[in-house]
């Protein structure tokens, strides 16, 4: 009889295990396209078998929004073989888990076995990129799921407009579908009909668009059998073009007011538009971020909570996609200061920024946070699966999980005066003022 070791089991037994800073891999493409990607690590008996697809919201068209994060919904309903409602079923019945998630650039389907059920992982995510069943009940079924989480962590969340950027990125992009959100709109998805949900899966859910990652207790030589038994015969999909399409700078202050029905303490919110992934200002932006805003030890944190006292909580959220990013940051006001106030102090600490060095003390403090955050988020299985499809998908580079830490310790304290003094300027920015709605309203 087949012994199957539960994953509260195996956490325990990671937890133990050393993060090695060196990931090996090994990449191939399969004759109809689908790249493949495996790292074996044996100090576990745990897999993760993942599938990214180089789809998102930026892909869709005008008036039909919300289809690659309705599609993460969508193929877990079932397929030719798997019953409708069975697959979570299956994977818990199994010893794993499973999820999935979506961005502007890309969607990933993921689940973690032990490691002697690698076999039905593979098979599972070969069920999904080839026999889904898509229909009218299951469309109507994600539907409604759909809806309530739109509900639940858009609509009706505390600053999600902010979170989500609903409220921030129709003022930064006027060409580019980053302008939307990933969610889209419900008329959008309620206007769809079902063979354009057939279509949308024909068009981006070939082999040709993927990449299948397997990591952890493997072996290499099988688990490439395996992976050529059940994605090997999946027909290659339509080429997928890819369009660039390039904002104008932004060369003056974009004023606005946005209103939040599920708010009572306003704030103060500034965006900077920045460069697309891959790009080195993006990595030296990454650690202005947490000069500025990263945590209690921030400069804007110390600064506005600590001493001035004028907020409750600084706001930094470094959103990095693969065309443009961009850099959200701010105060929550505390009592009665008016929102000019936390505005002043803001700019004066980019200003001290980009008019002087960073000490050599809070270089290495920097240097030491990212080397942590480094080995955080390759300390597990299903993190280090994430990169190695992430790092391929988006970056082209699946050894960046090896060279990235590199590209952060290159970066001097020069470079960080530098880069603050080309991108966080006020007239390039989007100035918001984020308050509760009226009661008139």
């Amino acid at each position: 009889m087949t012994q199957k070791i539960s994953l509260s089991v195996i956490a325990v037994l990671l937890s133990f295990v050393g993060f090695a800073q060196q990931v090996d891999y090994e990449l191939y493409t399969m004759d109809n396209g689908l790249d493949v990607i495996l790292h074996q690590d044996n100090s576990a008996p745990v897999v993760t078998v993942g599938v990214m697809y180089h789809v998102g919201a930026k892909d869709e068209v005008e008036g039909r929004t919300g289809f690659a994060h309705f599609f993460e919904h969508l193929l877990f309903e079932g397929t030719e073989n798997i019953e409708r409602g069975e697959w979570f079923d299956i994977v818990s019945a199994n010893g794993g888990q499973n999820n999935a998630n979506t961005t502007f650039d890309r969607t990933y389907y993921y689940e973690t076995f032990p490691s002697n059920n690698l076999e039905l992982g593979l098979w599972m995510e070969s069920e999904r990129m080839f026999h889904p069943v898509i229909n009218k009940i299951g469309v109507d079924t994600q539907n409604e799921v759909v809806k309530e989480e739109k509900r639940t962590r858009v609509d009706n969340a505390p600053y999600g407009k902010i979170i989500y950027s609903t409220g921030i990125n129709p003022y930064l992009f006027e060409k580019h579908p980053y302008k939307g959100s990933v969610i889209g709109t419900m008329a959008d998805l309620d206007a769809a009909e079902l063979d354009e949900f057939l279509d949308f899966f024909d068009k981006f859910y070939g082999p040709n668009n993927a990449t299948l990652v397997i990591a952890g207790d493997i072996d290499l030589e099988e688990t490439k059998v395996l992976a050529n038994k059940y994605f090997s015969e999946i027909p290659k999909g339509p080429e997928v073009e890819r369009v660039k399409i390039e904002e104008d700078p932004i060369e003056e202050t974009i004023v606005a007011t946005e209103y939040d029905d599920n708010i009572q303490i306003p704030a103060k919110i500034f965006v900077y538009r920045t460069p697309g992934m891959g790009e080195r200002d993006t990595y030296v932006l990454d650690m202005i971020s947490s000069i500025l805003t990263d945590g209690k030890s921030s400069r804007m944190y110390k600064r506005l909570v600590d001493d001035e006292k004028i907020a409750l909580q600084v706001l930094a959220l470094n959103r990095t996609q693969e065309d443009y990013g961009t850099y959200v940051m701010g105060g929550l006001a505390m009592g009665d200061t008016d929102l000019s106030e936390i505005a002043a102090s803001v700019d004066d600490e980019i200003e001290k920024l980009k008019a002087e060095l960073i000490s050599e003390r809070e270089y290495e403090k920097l240097q030491n946070k990212f080397e942590n955050r480094y080995v955080s988020s390759n300390s597990s299985i299903q993190g280090i699966a994430s990169s190695l499809a992430t790092y391929h998908v988006l970056f082209d580079d699946v050894d960046l999980i090896n060279k990235e830490i590199e590209i952060y310790r290159s970066i001097t304290r020069e470079e960080i005066k530098e880069v603050a003094n080309k991108y966080l300027n006020a007239s390039s920015r989007l100035d918001l003022d984020y308050l509760p709605t009226p009661n008139d309203q």
